[in-house]
């Protein structure tokens, strides 16, 4: 069995090239790299190094032998990661969700889910769904894409739909419900962080002009200050910096009819999980808001 450390001073060697280097990367001394190269050579029986004057290099084999010592320590540190996810994971309940609706939600009934259950304080990127669900670093992931592979699949939760708050003032807040086509060119006020909703109202009004805010104290002051359109869903009631007067004593909240204003979310876990996650998938959607 080759010793974890000398596979790491042979990786390190070949990033490095030199054995001062080496020493100084890994935090000890250039004499202790230097029998352990030895040591890694009389171990695996092969010659991995060309010795010049004052200079050492990797031959052929020494090239291949660093690039699978760097390839067994990724396997174990990633193997590593795998056992404690698991560990942790039967310990709690890890909930992800690439959407900030739904983690409002999440949030808001937190108090009524089993207090096994961990929440998350920021959004999973939409690509890393399969392997924090694998990595068991994820149970569940709330998302708007839903996978169906031999190990993943993804159930229906609800729908969360998208509304633009307009002043009383505008002709389109006499209507009852407003479509994107009749949002052009007008100018918004848009939390930076909305997840897909993001690409949904730049392509939907391509000619509007959207003010986006990293904080969503700023886009609260601004919606207080100024007349400019804003847009919620049927999630925003949880967000606890939302009123209701906020909406009603100034502006005009329209449901937006277009299909591209609606968006399913899917609850997506490992088949094997599914008896676990259930319970939780009934829950949030039978409390969903409509």
């Amino acid at each position: 069995m080759l010793d974890n450390h000398l596979l790491e001073e042979l990786a390190t060697f070949a990033q490095t090239k030199t054995l001062a280097e080496t020493a100084t990367k890994l935090n000890i001394t250039q004499p202790t790299v230097t029998r352990g190269m030895q040591k890694l050579e009389e171990q695996l029986g092969v010659k991995l190094f060309e010795r010049h004057p004052n200079r050492l290099t990797l031959n052929a084999t020494g090239k291949l032998a660093a690039a699978e010592a760097t390839r067994l320590l990724a396997a174990q540190r990633e193997a590593v990661t795998r056992i404690r996810n698991f560990d942790s994971s039967h310990q709690t309940f890890p909930i992800a969700t690439t959407l900030p609706g739904p983690l409002l939600y999440l949030q808001h009934i937190q108090g009524h889910l089993p207090t096994t259950t961990h929440l998350p304080t920021t959004l999973l990127a939409p690509e890393r769904v399969t392997a924090a669900l694998t990595s068991q670093q994820a149970i569940v992931v709330l998302t708007n894409q839903p996978l169906d592979t031999p190990l993943i699949t993804s159930q229906s939760i609800g729908i969360e739909r998208l509304a633009v708050n307009l002043n009383q003032f505008m002709y389109q807040a006499n209507q009852a419900t407003v479509s994107f086509a009749e949002l052009q060119g007008l100018n918004f006020i848009v939390l930076r962080d909305i997840g897909p909703w993001r690409d949904i109202i730049q392509q939907a009004i391509p000619n509007a002009q959207f003010f986006y805010q990293e904080q969503r104290a700023a886009l609260l002051a601004l919606t207080k200050s100024a007349n400019l359109p804003f847009f919620t869903t049927n999630l925003s009631i949880f967000d606890p910096t939302f009123t209701t007067n906020q909406v009603t004593e100034q502006r005009v909240c329209l449901p937006i009819n277009d299909v591209a204003a609606q968006m399913t979310v899917y609850a997506t876990y490992l088949r094997t999980e599914k008896t676990r996650v259930q319970p939780l998938i009934t829950q949030l959607s039978t409390h969903w808001p409509n």
